[in-house]
């Protein structure tokens, strides 16, 4: 068993001892656990602050925007529950301000302002939506499609901006690629998987070496062309082979908006766990970057950036500005509740 999971796996079972009166164990994949909520109740699993008594409850806005929340959100230690419960309160004006100093501080010095919060975030330009833009059409918003957990659209000092965030809890990878595969579910077979350990041979040939286009996927569209080949060519396997998959699909997608998008700013991201030194370090073997922090940008030269910031990072920035004490009670509940 994974140590940080299985630490905050138990901190999350005594949280909900001493905080909700519904102790009923929930099932996931058949089986009953003390971590997971009975589904109906999956919205126990937010901060009052965002459902319950909420002017702008989340569900409400779920509904609005036609989104759909992950399947998993009555687990515990969904990592799309803790996104929502640490980004979705701040979306008012003062709430903004707060992110546009933290963003600038931690993703870009040109931020100047945050102009929205937006989960499960899918742009309304036709021409950038995962169908079109990455030939995802077997999924949906939010499920099998690229679909960044939350965005934040930003003014810069030359422009308009958008910062895409895949935002990560206890998970051990970025996921193995699903091309990889061999499992008669998906749209074409993958016969040749050992393709993927030859990084070279990919970037030199994909429409013969990535089985990904056989689906019609479009990844390597918008980054063929901007990939160091130096520092790709030099990796153990394909950087999406083993633990990159979702980085991958989200540069990818950030790379199509930063080509096509007329924005001045454009950055995938990652907000992480500081404790979960497992996920950072999760595709150093297999596919021989040492740190995603440090590496992953290494591989790209493109429009679109790259970044990374914890969680810990924000919940620190926001006790620190805020002298009037207005978050103090979304600042212990994220403390009790996830130990930040």
């Amino acid at each position: 068993m994974r140590a940080f999971y299985e630490r905050m796996r138990l901190q999350q079972i005594a949280w909900r001892k001493h905080h909700l009166t519904n102790q009923e164990w929930g099932k996931q994949i058949g089986k009953k656990y003390a971590h997971i909520l009975p589904y109906e109740d999956w919205k126990l699993n937010l901060w009052e602050g965002i459902e319950g008594q909420s002017i702008t409850p989340l569900s409400a806005y779920l509904h609005r925007h036609r989104k759909r929340h992950h399947s998993g959100t009555h687990n515990l230690l969904s990592s799309w529950v803790l996104c929502a419960n640490l980004y979705f309160p701040f979306r008012d004006a003062a709430g903004r301000a707060l992110l546009a100093g933290f963003l600038r501080e931690n993703v870009y010095r040109e931020i100047k302002a945050v102009m929205s919060v937006e989960l499960e975030f899918e742009s309304e330009d036709s021409r950038l939506t995962p169908p079109a833009l990455l030939g995802e059409m077997d999924g949906s918003q939010g499920a099998g499609q690229t679909s960044p957990d939350v965005a934040f659209e930003v003014e810069t000092d030359s422009g308009q901006g958008i910062v895409l965030v895949e935002c990560k809890f206890t998970e051990h990878s970025f996921y193995p690629c699903a091309g990889r595969s061999s499992s008669t579910r998906n749209p074409v077979r993958n016969d040749d998987p050992e393709r993927c350990l030859y990084a070279a041979a990919v970037l030199a040939a994909p429409e013969e070496q990535c089985h990904l286009l056989r689906w019609g996927r479009k990844y390597w569209h918008h980054l063929g062309p901007v990939i160091d080949e130096a520092s790709f060519g030099n990796l153990k396997a394909c950087a999406a082979a083993f633990g990159g998959y979702q980085l991958f699909r989200q540069q990818a997608l950030a790379e199509g908006i930063a080509r096509l998008g007329n924005l001045s700013l454009v950055v995938s991201a990652v907000a992480y766990d500081a404790r979960n030194e497992e996920l950072m370090k999760s595709i150093s073997g297999s596919t021989g970057l040492s740190d995603i922090k440090s590496d992953w940008e290494s591989l790209f030269r493109g429009a679109a950036k790259f970044r990374t910031f914890t969680h810990q990072a924000w919940v620190r920035w926001v006790r620190e500005a805020d002298t009037s004490g207005h978050w103090g009670g979304w600042a212990a509940y994220v403390t009790g509740r996830y130990g930040f």
